[in-house]
């Protein structure tokens, strides 16, 4: 049986590090970087809402929320969770996952997924993890699946969205037996980002 406990987390300049109210200044920032808030298919919080976003992930007893910082900086640039987790079947799943605008489409994101899964896979001896996202976020549903997770179905009509309208979540999954193929793809992916950008 899995257990989950707070852990930092650092690769190619990105650190995860267990969310906390020190954290709000650092997030509100990053969330204003874009204005993601505006997303309608994001849990991103708005800049007078973030310290009740914080408050709000570390009260989930099932999610373990990350600030993702830039280490050379030491600059907050998003968050990230492992949530639902299910110790009895050795289940977690990531998600919340959000980044400033400027380090979108940067090599954060995979160095993350890296992190994430590894710890997953490698320290905790999950026998799967599950990704999940709106249905109309197409660039996540793309970034899960070139990840090579596999689609498990859409759960119809599951979640509140922030405007008021019900979402369709679609589910992903990736098994223990497949996580070896997938760090491999990973680690390839991070070599294609020139001198790690």
């Amino acid at each position: 049986m899995i257990r989950v406990d707070p852990v930092t987390l650092e690769l190619r300049g990105i650190r995860l590090e267990p969310l906390a109210l020190h954290h709000v200044d650092g997030l509100r920032a990053a969330a204003s970087d874009g204005e993601l808030w505006k997303l309608r298919i994001t849990s991103v919080p708005e800049p007078h809402t973030t310290e009740d976003y914080i408050r709000a992930a570390l009260a989930m007893p099932d999610r373990l929320a990350f600030a993702v910082v830039d280490a050379a900086t030491d600059t907050v640039i998003g968050s990230t969770s492992y949530h639902d987790i299910l110790p009895a079947v050795d289940r977690v799943e990531i998600g919340y996952t959000w980044y400033a605008r400027s380090r979108q489409r940067t090599h954060v994101n995979t160095s993350r997924k890296l992190l994430l899964l590894s710890h997953a896979f490698d320290t905790l001896g999950c026998a799967v993890v599950g990704l999940r996202t709106d249905n109309f976020n197409y660039a996540s549903q793309a970034a899960i699946e070139r990840l090579g997770a596999k689609k498990d179905g859409v759960i119809r009509h599951h979640g509140l969205r922030r405007d008021g309208t019900v979402r369709d979540t679609v589910m992903y999954s990736i098994l223990r037996g497949e996580w070896p193929e997938v760090k491999t793809h990973l680690h390839y992916l991070l070599e294609q980002y020139a001198g790690g950008q």
